[in-house]
């Protein structure tokens, strides 16, 4: 007479946004969201991505790597290049290139950021920008929801440090600015809350690298 054979344990399937996304993310850590089409990418980004991660003492960034940017009228190259190019820029540790919003459908940075939000629970994210970023912020969709959804690490770029410091999110959310000293608190402070670091500049910018590969 054959023995039944015992109960199979269920099978674990990976949390639904590891299968989806192939971000490698755990409750608790502390992760920079840097998002942009980077077309190119270039070492000014870089900096940006290495120094928010020394700054806030980040576990990672994930550079988000767009399909397009709304704000821009041209198409941007292609995304496969694109990201092929931000891995190869961004291969040391604690970087992690991923086509989300691509993936997820998504266009504008809110929606991305309530996404991530919703299947990454207890992950600390902080969204990274360059100075320059904050200048414009008040053109996105949704940019005052944006800054009350996550934290914001802004990091110095060339010649936009003061005009940040002036713009129309910077004024409107002026109380919730912390010092540039306690940025490493950032990534568990509630938001609104934001922090302008200064650091080495980097003068490359993606604008002025596509003038030169067109002229080449």
């Amino acid at each position: 007479m054959a023995l039944p054979r015992p109960a199979e344990a269920p099978r674990r399937r990976p949390p639904r946004g590891a299968l989806r996304l192939g971000l490698r993310l755990q409750p608790g850590m502390r992760v920079g969201l840097y998002g942009g089409s980077f077309d190119p990418p270039h070492p000014g980004h870089l900096h940006v991505a290495a120094t928010a991660r020394l700054r806030l003492g980040l576990d990672r960034v994930v550079w988000l790597v767009s399909p397009g940017n709304p704000l821009k009228g041209a198409a941007p190259a292609g995304l496969a290049r694109r990201m092929a190019a931000v891995r190869r820029l961004a291969a040391g540790p604690g970087m992690e290139v991923s086509d989300a919003e691509a993936r997820l459908g998504l266009r504008y940075t809110i929606d991305t950021v309530r996404a991530l939000k919703a299947r990454y629970r207890g992950v600390r994210f902080v969204w990274i920008m360059g100075a320059d970023g904050l200048e414009d912020l008040h053109r996105w969709r949704g940019w005052a929801d944006l800054m009350r959804e996550v934290p914001m690490a802004v990091i110095s770029r060339p010649g936009w440090s003061v005009r940040a410091g002036l713009s129309v999110a910077a004024r409107r959310f002026a109380a919730a600015r912390l010092p540039a000293g306690a940025a490493r608190r950032l990534p568990a402070t509630t938001p609104p809350a934001w922090a302008l670091l200064q650091a080495p500049w980097s003068f490359a910018s993606s604008t002025a690298l596509r003038e030169m590969q067109v002229r080449s």
